[in-house]
């Protein structure tokens, strides 16, 4: 209370209080950006056309050109995994770019986002590798040599054990990095510091939503490449 009148409520205690059940703000945002892909996708499925235009050329260039760099990386291979790995590069760049309107934040600016993702992303090249490799995946954790094998094991596994968290940290802490330092932009300088430092935000969330991909695309390679 300040002055005799209620403080003003947030987006997720309006909601919250709407729907009668708490749940934190960032899932919400998780939601939107759902419902912007959703929304998305049922438009482009009905007007899809032979010669694209509009939104259907953006969607086409990005997911046409990630299709192409991931088939070059992993091979033929790549097709198969790559609806998970698009799936999950658009869902981030839709988060991450929520966070760059006025009053809204990035999904991915919470480190429980990321982390669900990470954990999406260890079980899944790992189901891949197994699916594929048998009981032999195994020897992704052995190394090139016999006698080293014992050792290399701990070392793998702990090294793959690391990879969720790398995952989970490196996205949230440049997320929430560059929300910090706009909101401090534009309490300094509220129209001049934030207007140009919004295109490079763009670029910046939009790098670490490939990089996310990237590291993705990695992790499935090596659990489909055969084991030396």
């Amino acid at each position: 209370m300040a002055g005799g009148l209620p403080e003003p409520l947030t987006f997720s205690e309006i909601i919250n209080h709407a729907i009668g059940v708490h749940m934190p703000v960032h899932v919400y945002y998780m939601w939107l950006a759902m419902i912007i892909l959703f929304t998305c996708g049922l438009m482009l499925r009905g007007r899809l056309q032979m010669v694209p235009g509009g939104l259907q050329n953006v969607f086409e260039a990005v997911i046409g050109g990630l299709e192409d760099f991931t088939v070059k990386n992993i091979g033929e291979e790549g097709r198969r995994v790559y609806p998970f790995m698009c799936t999950l590069f658009l869902f981030i760049l839709v988060m991450n770019y929520i966070g760059l309107v006025p009053g809204c934040d990035a999904a991915t600016a919470n480190i429980n986002t990321n982390a669900a993702m990470a954990m999406c992303v260890f079980l899944y090249y790992n189901y891949q590798g197994i699916k594929k490799w048998g009981f032999g995946y195994i020897k992704h954790f052995m190394g090139p040599m016999p006698a080293l094998a014992p050792f290399m094991m701990i070392i793998e596994t702990v090294s793959h054990l690391a990879r969720p968290l790398s995952l989970t940290l490196r996205l949230f802490g440049n997320i929430r990095g560059e929300e910090i330092v706009l909101v401090l932009l534009f309490v300094l300088a509220p129209v001049l510091s934030t207007l140009p430092m919004y295109f490079l935000f763009i670029l910046a969330k939009t790098i670490q939503a490939f990089i996310f991909f990237m590291l993705t695309m990695i992790y499935l390679k090596g659990s489909l490449e055969h084991a030396h």
